[in-house]
């Protein structure tokens, strides 16, 4: 039987090798680092920073912010469906796994008959026109995986796994990054709002001066409309602050999965500091902390492993079955052992003429590996941008507060002068107010450069892969 079986496999291959076998492929080389320059940029980026954490929003200690996100993990939409996915990637290796192994099946049946007069054995020769017929048995069949196509595909789907397993990382630091951002955008909507109000308050103060020196006929009217525009266009200002920071709370509960009124209650505090440092070896270690290179990386693994196996295709399939089991026209001598039916079976699948459907599956499996690299180039030059970009903004909102900073002080120092000269008796308040008016400017300018800068700082631990690293073993 052994003879017999190795004859076949011989003459298997000798055909398999005459049905166009493509060569084996090279493997794939990927980028093992990103585009980046070697140290700190030369825009002043500054270098020596650290990788953020797996929690890194908690250094911005604000109990509000991690509540929020905690709730937006536990309930939110988006997050849900990534599990799905990589749950639905978990099952695939399952089928992968279980369609590979050895089948074990037992079977048990009863059937009753009438014999045809116009058959083969007709009823009078037999001496009975209906017979009972029972069965049963154990049936057993193994394919041989020799060329490893089978341990191919059930690899295939575990890289599957691994890469649905990478982008539900990536999507929880997309959700949580985006609810740190909408929070510490509703907080300076809120810092904003209050030195609207303030000028409101100055502009209103400017406007009963002008009013009053036009009744006494000091000043001609126009100076009225002015200041009505003014306070008009102030207003307006205010109410799009309103509507910015309600968007901001309907888009916060909307990252949550919950209502408005499940969130926690939200209070004004001020704007964290950012921080904007880039690791010295980011551009190295960037392509194990980003979870979608990760990801692009286990696709581009997955599709070689499909590609193998669609290469094994080209070679035949041995398989082997075994039935133990017994069969009676009676069931009173079902269980004797003369009814014994026991069945050993070989069988050997050569592929021969397809009309090229195997080198069409193979085709496209090599096809789909040129996209999954192309797909990871373009992951990691988009990382790298990411984290290029999210660095030179910070470094540039850093030189402008400098110069915001300056000018910020040189309007306080024109408002005390001017303060000073109202109590000399030099002039009227109006003076001030226009003085006090522009410092409020330059304190919103600088607000916004802060909100600016915190963002850019959630954007670059976003991009800096927000804690996540590939370990070289997966579960």
């Amino acid at each position: 039987m052994r003879g017999l079986c190795r004859g076949l496999l011989m003459l298997s291959v000798s055909i398999a090798g005459c049905a166009g076998l493509p060569p084996k492929p090279t493997p794939v080389a990927l980028s093992a680092a990103a585009p980046l320059p070697d140290g700190p940029f030369s825009d002043g980026t500054r270098g020596g920073g650290a990788w953020p954490s797996g929690e890194w929003w908690k250094q911005y200690q604000d109990p509000t912010l991690d509540r929020l996100i905690e709730m937006a993990l536990e309930s939110s939409p988006s997050l849900a469906a990534a599990h799905a996915r990589f749950e639905s990637a978990r099952q695939s290796v399952r089928i992968a796994s279980a369609a590979s192994g050895a089948h074990l099946q037992a079977n048990g049946d009863t059937s009753r008959q009438r014999l045809s007069n116009n058959g083969l054995f007709p009823p009078q020769l037999l001496g009975f026109y209906w017979y009972n017929l029972s069965d049963l048995g154990l049936q057993a069949s193994y394919t041989f995986d020799w060329w490893g196509k089978q341990r191919d595909t059930v690899e295939a789907a575990m890289d599957e796994a691994h890469a649905s397993q990478a982008e539900r990382s990536a999507a929880a630091l997309m959700l949580t990054s985006s609810v740190a951002d909408t929070y510490f955008g509703w907080q300076a909507d809120q810092s904003r709002l209050a030195l609207a109000h303030e000028r409101e308050t100055t502009v209103q103060r400017e406007a009963a001066i002008t009013a009053a020196r036009i009744g006494a006929e000091l000043d001609p009217k126009d100076d009225l409309d002015r200041a009505a525009t003014a306070l008009a266009a102030l207003r307006e200002q205010i109410a799009v602050l309103d509507g910015s920071a309600t968007l901001r709370v309907v888009a916060l509960a909307a990252l949550a999965g919950r209502s408005a009124a499940e969130l926690p209650p939200l209070s004004a505090r001020p704007l964290p500091t950012a921080g904007g440092a880039l690791p010295d070896d980011v551009r190295i270690d960037l392509i194990s902390r980003r979870a979608d290179i990760t990801a692009s990386r286990w696709r581009v693994e997955a599709a070689e492993k499909s590609r193998e196996s669609a290469r094994a295709e080209f070679y035949p399939d041995v398989s082997i079955n075994a039935l133990i089991g017994v069969q009676s026209i009676s069931v009173s001598t079902l269980l004797q052992y003369g009814s014994r039916v026991p069945a050993v079976a070989a069988a050997v699948h050569l592929p021969l003429f397809d009309a090229g459907l195997l080198k069409a599956r193979y085709g496209a499996t090599q096809a789909a590996v040129n996209s999954a690299v192309a797909s990871y180039q373009e992951t990691v030059v988009d990382a790298a941008r990411d984290v290029a970009t999210q660095a030179s903004t910070l470094a540039q909102i850093a030189a402008q507060r400098t110069q915001r900073a300056i000018e910020l002080d040189a309007a306080l120092r024109l408002k005390a002068s001017a303060a000073a000269r109202v109590r000399q008796g030099l002039t009227d308040s109006r003076m001030e107010l226009t003085a006090t008016e522009s410092w409020i400017e330059q304190r919103d300018a600088l607000l916004q450069l802060d909100a600016a800068a915190v963002s850019a700082d959630i954007g670059l631990k976003r991009a800096l892969g927000g804690g996540y690293e590939r370990t070289k073993s997966t579960p």
